[in-house]
């Protein structure tokens, strides 16, 4: 199958195009490389190196032809998106709208769009959150990723585009930027391996849903043999505090490390955790890797890179 995907030099959207090529399908990648990186890149995939809101997008889609669109470019950073919202909405919903408007305009029968558990719900008094809970996202991020799925779904209902958006709780692995917005696990990984200082924000105690990237990746194949269209919590319905987190790194790569807390992050959410029984149900996907066995995987991915 001819499938392109976006974000695909990136940390999820890499281990995807992987999988897609060693099932056989030819792939195309677009990405910017402002996050993504080349190394990252399946020498097999087709690369483009563009950004979603370029108008030359649609002479990828005219030349290559896709049948699939997987779309997992985005501007990632909660803060930046809170900072400047003009330059966030610009990538995650000018350029989304390009990828639509083309995918209509050349017959892409489905997109795949990684959405956001966390930034969606926003604080929540149901943990495990299910996809029925009530949309309150907190961030610009969190309403544009909210946004987009309500255009996924206006396409749907008006031009027949069929879309699956994931909800993802919070992702991690090989992979992973350890710099800028990245994710928490990433960061921890990285300074513990050179025993640089670590700071938890606030009092540690805030939750999050940690998921494997190799399960995401997972997740994303089964929505793509999925006919209907719809929304899909994707996370292990298991909370974890950022103090655990710190702990389970620390105790693992054998760092020396101090738990030292800083300041609370303004506005940053104390719970976090998705409920994945939908998708367990119409989609056949559970998580099948312990938080410990992730953990081992990343570390030793981030041994070698240091």
């Amino acid at each position: 199958m001819k499938i392109l995907v976006t974000g695909g030099a990136g940390f999820i959207g890499s281990h995807l195009t992987d999988k897609l090529i060693e099932q056989g399908h030819k792939v195309t990648v677009v990405d910017n490389l402002s996050t993504g990186k080349k190394e990252n890149l399946n020498p097999k995939a087709k690369f483009y190196q563009l950004d979603i809101q370029s108008p030359e997008i649609a002479g990828v889609f005219e030349k290559e032809k896709p049948e699939i669109v997987f779309h997992f470019a985005a501007q990632i950073d909660v803060r930046k998106s809170v900072e400047n919202p003009i330059e966030s909405a610009k990538v995650n919903i000018l350029g989304s709208l390009n990828l639509l408007e083309n995918s209509r305009k050349y017959g892409v029968k489905k997109i795949i769009f990684a959405s956001s558990g966390g930034a969606i719900y926003g604080e929540t008094d149901v943990i495990p959150t299910p996809e029925s809970y009530p949309e309150n996202p907190q961030s610009p991020y969190g309403i544009e990723k909210l946004a987009i799925e309500k255009y996924l779904n206006f396409y749907r209902k008006t031009l027949g585009l069929n879309y699956i958006a994931l909800r993802l709780a919070n992702v991690y692995g090989p992979r992973q930027n350890s710099k800028g917005e990245a994710g928490v696990i990433a960061i921890f990984c990285d300074k513990m391996l050179k025993n640089k200082e670590v700071i938890i924000n606030g009092d540690g105690e805030q939750t999050r849903d940690f998921v494997f990237v190799d399960d995401v990746v997972e997740a994303v194949l089964l929505a793509m043999e999925k006919e209907k269209s719809g929304i899909y919590n994707i996370g292990t319905a298991k909370e974890t505090s950022i103090n655990e987190i710190f702990r389970k790194i620390k105790e693992l790569t054998n760092s020396n490390c101090q738990e030292i807390h800083g300041p609370e992050k303004p506005g940053e959410q104390k719970r976090s955790c998705l409920d994945y029984s939908r998708a367990k149900e119409e989609l056949n996907w559970q998580p099948k890797y312990s938080l410990e066995e992730g953990l081992r995987e990343t570390i030793e991915w981030f041994k070698v890179q240091s």
